[in-house]
């Protein structure tokens, strides 16, 4: 608890020194599940909801954007225990702002209900 409380201010003292706040340059996501019908699931695309997106025209904007999904595993590989799986939006999934995805490698299972990020680029501005 002390060393949270030491971080927290030895955070605001950099803020304050830099006067700038943080960049974040994605948007956060959630993933729902597999596409699927009623008897058959697709593993290949993933449905997410992205933060903030709450129909098809907005939807428009994220096509092609990369997706990562980042996960925490038991050993230690290049010096971090973080992994990622990176996607792509691939198309809208519905009309309230839902989309597909497709990963390198197919999200594991215990993925559902994870956060992933979506990146901002690349542009097709």
């Amino acid at each position: 608890l002390c060393t949270r409380e030491l971080q927290e201010t030895m955070s605001e003292k950099k803020r304050q020194n830099n006067k700038t706040q943080p960049v974040r340059l994605y948007v956060k996501g959630c993933i729902l599940g597999y596409k699927r019908g009623l008897r058959n699931q697709y593993e290949h695309t993933s449905l997410l909801k992205i933060d903030n997106v709450q129909d098809k025209k907005d939807v428009e904007f994220y096509l092609g954007k990369r997706v990562v999904y980042i996960y925490k595993a038991q050993k230690e590989i290049k010096g971090s225990k973080f992994r990622t799986i990176w996607g792509r939006v691939t198309r809208a999934h519905g009309s309230s702002g839902t989309v597909r995805a497709k990963f390198q490698r197919n999200l594991p299972p215990k993925s559902m209900g994870g956060r992933v990020r979506v990146m901002l680029f690349p542009s097709r501005v």
